[in-house]
C-alpha cells in the first residue's frame, strides 16, 4: 500500500480519505494528491512537516459513525499531529524556523492561524517526542492516570498496550505512585522491554493461552486501576478481577476499531452493569484537550522533568516517508509497531 514518491520540492504532496473502509483499511481508501505549495496570508503562516504522528483514533474519524468529533469527508486530506517548522511567518509570536506541534495532517505542507499550535524547544534533541511523551498521548496517559484513576500508594494498576506511547506512559507516572504496576502487551519483546526498560512489576503476553490465568496470577490483591485503550479480550480478563471502588479510564478501544458487527459470544453488558453498582465501580471516558487542555502546562513541565532525569523512557517506531504513512497507520492498527509510531517526512532545516 505504497506510493511512488515525489520527488518535486515545489509541490505539496497530500494523502486523503479516497473512500470510507469497511473493516480494515486497504489501499483503495487512500488516495496520493499534489497541489501547490499553499500561501500564507496575512495572520497566518506556512508549515513545513517534519514528523507525523499516527494514532489509533483516526481510524474513527475515518468512519461516518457517530462520534464525539465530525468525520473526515471523503476527499479531506487525512488529519494527524505533527511537528512541523515554520518557512513563512505573518504572524508576530512565530518566526521562520520555530518548530511546532500542529495538526497539519498528512502533507507536507500546511497554512495555520496559529490557533491550537505550540512552539517547541529549537533546541530538542528529539522534536518528535513532542507526538508522543510530551505531547498528546503522554498528556492522556499522565492526566488520565493522575486525575481519574487517581492512585494511592500500593494499589495494583493494569494497563494494557503497555509498550505504546499512552500505555508506557501509564505504567511509567504509575511508578512515581508507587503502584504495583502491570502491563499487558502483545509478544515477548514488547513484555521484555516493559519490564527491563519502563519498569512494570510483570507484562504478561496478551497471545498467550492462558493470558487469563497469567493476569489473575499477577494480581494477587485484585486491580484498582486499569486503564483502558484496547477493550475486548483485555477487559473480559480484567472485569473480573476488578476491586471494589476500582477506577477505569477510558481513552481507546483499538481492538474495536476495525469491527464491522458486535462479536461473537455471550452479552456480557448486564454483567458489566452490574459491576459497576455492586463494586461501585468509576468508568470515565475523556478526550484529552477537551477536558484537560488548560493542564497541558503543568503536564509538559512535570514530564519534560521526568524525561530528562530518566525517570520517564520512550521508545518510537519511526518510518521514513509520507509514502509509507498508509501501511505503517495499518500496522500499528493491527499492532505491529513497538512504540510510538511516526512518520519522518522531511528534515529540520
Amino acid at each position: 500500500m505504497s506510493f511512488d514518491k515525489q520527488q518535486n520540492q515545489q509541490t505539496n504532496r497530500q494523502i486523503k480519505l479516497a473512500s470510507r473502509p469497511n473493516g480494515e483499511p486497504t489501499a483503495d481508501n487512500f488516495d496520493m494528491a499534489t497541489s501547490d505549495i499553499p500561501t500564507p496570508k496575512d495572520n497566518e503562516m506556512l508549515l513545513r512537516t517534519v514528523y507525523l504522528s499516527l494514532d489509533p483514533y483516526m481510524r474513527g474519524r475515518m468512519s461516518d459513525a457517530k462520534s464525539y468529533a465530525d468525520p473526515l469527508e471523503v476527499g479531506d486530506v487525512i488529519m494527524g499531529g505533527t511537528v512541523a517548522q515554520v518557512v513563512e511567518s505573518n504572524i508576530d509570536n512565530f518566526s521562520v524556523g520555530d518548530l511546532v506541534v500542529s495538526n497539519s495532517g498528512w502533507q507536507d505542507y500546511s497554512v495555520s492561524d496559529g490557533e491550537g499550535v505550540l512552539k517547541l524547544d529549537k533546541n530538542m534533541s528529539n522534536p518528535s517526542y513532542g507526538l508522543g511523551v510530551l505531547g498528546m498521548p503522554g498528556f492522556t496517559g499522565y492526566m488520565g492516570l493522575t486525575d481519574i484513576g487517581k492512585p494511592q500508594k500500593g494499589e495494583t494498576l493494569v494497563v494494557a498496550a503497555a509498550t505504546g506511547p499512552v500505555g508506557a506512559t501509564v505504567g511509567q507516572v504509575g511508578n512515581q505512585y508507587g503502584l504495583r504496576t502491570v502491563g499487558v502487551a502483545g509478544g515477548k519483546e514488547k513484555c521484555d522491554f516493559a519490564v527491563n526498560e519502563l519498569g512494570f512489576d510483570i507484562c504478561i503476553d496478551h497471545k498467550a493461552d492462558d493470558f487469563t490465568e497469567q493476569l489473575k496470577a499477577a494480581c494477587p490483591d485484585g486491580i484498582d486501576i486499569y486503564y483502558e485503550n484496547v477493550g475486548g479480550k483485555v477487559f473480559d480478563a480484567v472485569m473480573p478481577l476488578l476491586n471494589d471502588h476500582a477506577r477505569i479510564p477510558v481513552c481507546g478501544l483499538v481492538s474495536q476499531y476495525n469491527a464491522t458487527d458486535l462479536p461473537d459470544g455471550k452479552d456480557r453488558l448486564g454483567m458489566l452493569m452490574g459491576l459497576i453498582l455492586s463494586q461501585r465501580l468509576t468508568v470515565r471516558g475523556f478526550i484529552i484537550f477537551e477536558e484537560y487542555g488548560d493542564h497541558f502546562p503543568e503536564f509538559l513541565e512535570t514530564m519534560s522533568k521526568w524525561v530528562e532525569s530518566g525517570e520517564v523512557k520512550t521508545k518510537e517506531h519511526i518510518i521514513d516517508g509520507l509514502d509509507n504513512a498508509p501501511d505503517a497507520f495499518v500496522s500499528m492498527l493491527n499492532g505491529d509497531n513497538f512504540g510510538k509510531t511516526v512518520i519522518k517526512v522531511s528534515d529540520v532545516k
